[in-house]
Formats: C-alpha cells, structure tokens, sequence
C-alpha cells in the first residue's frame, strides 16, 4: 500500500486538509461555474480572470496583478524584471529560499539572475543582515512565512525597518508570500498593511487557498505588464487559465475567513504539546497556522511508527519526515488546516499520546 492509499484509509488525519477526490473537485467547479455563468477566457482575456486579479490586487493594496501558471516561473521572472530595472544581476536570499531548494538551479541555468545567501539558515534573515552585503543588490526576496524554518516570520517593527531601508537604498523588495495569508492573523495586521512598502509579492491560488495550482504576481503595473510579456516567453501563456482561477476563486473567501480560526487552533495545539516533551515545536511560538514538530528519532524510526500508528488506529500523523541537525532525530511540517479544526481536543491528545509513545 502506497503512502498516500494508508493515509486516505486513514479515519483521522491530523495535517492538513481533507483531500478531495478529483471528482468532487471537478463536480463543485462545474457547479460553481453554472452558478456564476463562467466563460473560458482566452490567453488570459476574459471577465472571471480579470476581476478575480484585480480583486487579490485591492486585498493586497498592490496596483496590479497578473496570473502566471506556476510559482517557479512566477518568482524568477519577477527577480529578473526586478534586476533589470535596478540595474544589478544579484539577487540576495535566504539559505532556506525555495529558489535554492527546490528549483534545481533555473535561475542561475536559465540566465534569469545571480544569487548570494543572506542571513542564517535557522532564523529570518535581518536589517544587520541585509546591511552587511556590500554588494550593489538589485533584489532582496523576504519569505513570509518561511516554511521551512517552520513559518518563522521577522518581527513587526523589523519588518519595517527592511522596508524602510530597501527604500532608501533602491534595492526591489519582493515578497515570497506564497503562504502569506497566514500570516495576519498572527501579525494582527491587514493584508495590505504587511504587503505595504514591498515592491513586488508573489501569491499562491493552491497553498492555503486549495485550488488546482497557479500563482498572482502583485505589482505596479508597468512591473507586471513586463513580467506577463516574460511569462508568455517562458512558455506560461496556456489558452485557458479558468480551471485554475475557478479551483481558487469558489473558496477564496472562505479560506481566507478561516485563516483566524486556523491560527487560534495553533494556539491551542501548542498549549496541549506542552505535555508531550518529546515532540518540540519550532519555532517556540507559532508565526502562522504552520510549524515543524521535532522528534527525538531518525527520519526512519519516525516514517515506521507513522505506518505503525496509521494500520493499528486508523491515524494519519504527519506527512513528511526530514532528518534533523541532531543525529538520530528528525523533524515533520505541520500544517493545521480543516483536518486539527474538525478534531476534538481529546482525541487529538490521544492521538498525541500514540505518537509519542512510540518513540
């Protein structure tokens, strides 16, 4: 059995979202585009795609937006507009940058700019950080949250001194908000407050929406009208963009409204690990409705004991493992969604209990 067949027979999965099946997906996307009267738009002209950017762009208070089919594309294309402006090829980020990740090298392959590290690869990285480059920077990218430092997020009044000073200096600041709407409920602030003093954010329509994919570039619109031109040369100009922006806008609302009550879950997740020592949230309070839970195991060990615990009691604990700086232990993401929301405080403790009893 498959990872993903032991965990949809699983009765309790605690990460997450309940996954839908591809038919009940496809099934409320036809419903919801009877309902509306959604026409196909055409290379990206049409009334659905239109409003629903122009609407992320108001909620961001950016003056334009622009969909592009992937967050790959979507983030290079705006750090290589961004150099160009500000004439200068380097682009700094963090250690732990998904460009660096999981990209494979596109940036540097594919001519879009250059890259040096800022900052530490366990905390956000800082002002001094960023004042310590000596470099004439075009771009600077900020993650928020930075997911794989568990969602750690700089301070508020941090966070405004770097916009204050990339200002001054004429260095881009773009935002790497993939997971951005999880973060206000934790700042307090509006979304057009913490997008505020960026000059470019980048927006997921699948992370914590939960459409099919696709990604919404925010900008001044001279900056976006360049970058649509440079997502139609890279192969992004796909006929039809209504499947994606109908997977996001039918529970766009619904989502972000249900952002608070995924963070005050948080809250009360990091209340009852209080009781169960061996599994350590990082970071030590939550920045967003995401964390990474540290097991005092090997990434082996914990990978058994989830198959364990989900063929005796029908419990699906974490998805992922990654080994840890320690060795012999290990670290899981979290992300409390609908799945924590839906489970009770007795039986998620109980679940906890199973978890940390067999490690």
């Amino acid at each position: 059995m498959t990872d993903a067949e032991l965990r949809q027979s699983c009765h309790t999965v605690l990460p997450g979202h309940r996954q839908q099946t591809p038919a009940d997906l496809f099934y409320a996307m036809a419903a919801w585009c009877q309902q509306h009267h959604i026409a196909h738009d055409i290379y990206g002209d049409g009334e659905l795609i239109q409003a629903f950017e122009a609407k992320i762009a108001a909620l961001l208070g950016a003056e334009a937006g622009v969909f592009c089919i992937t967050g790959t594309m979507t983030q290079v294309t705006a750090l290589r507009v961004a150099c160009a402006e500000r004439g200068s090829r380097l682009v700094a980020l963090h250690p732990t940058a998904h460009i660096f990740k999981h990209e494979r090298g596109n940036h540097q392959l594919l001519g879009h700019f250059d890259a040096l590290h800022i900052g530490d690869p366990h905390r956000p990285w800082t002002l001094d950080d960023l004042k310590a480059i000596p470099d004439k920077l075009g771009a600077v990218v900020l993650e928020l949250p930075a997911r794989e430092i568990g969602g750690q997020c700089p301070s508020w009044d941090e966070l405004q001194a770097i916009k204050a000073y990339c200002h001054a200096q004429r260095i881009h600041l773009h935002m790497d908000g993939a997971r951005l709407w999880e973060v206000a409920s934790a700042y307090g602030k509006p979304l057009h407050e913490i997008c505020a003093g960026f000059d470019s954010v980048y927006v997921s329509l699948y992370k914590g929406i939960g459409g099919l994919g696709g990604a919404v570039l925010l900008g001044k619109r001279p900056f976006t009208n360049v970058a649509a031109e440079w997502f139609r040369r890279s192969g992004g100009n796909i006929i039809h963009r209504s499947p994606y922006i109908v997977a996001a806008a039918m529970q766009f609302d619904a989502r972000l409204a249900a952002m608070p009550l995924y963070y005050r879950r948080t809250l009360e997740l990091y209340d009852m690990l209080r009781a169960f020592p061996k599994l350590t949230p990082n970071p030590d309070w939550p920045q967003a409705n995401l964390l990474h839970v540290h097991m005092p195991v090997s990434r082996e060990r914990a990978i058994d004991l989830r198959v364990k615990v989900a063929q005796q009691h029908g419990i699906w604990l974490f998805n992922r493992a990654s080994p840890a700086q320690l060795p012999g232990h290990c670290y899981t993401e979290w992300y409390v969604g609908d799945n924590l929301m839906a489970l009770d405080d007795a039986r998620l403790r109980s679940a906890l209990a199973l978890w940390c009893n067999e490690l």
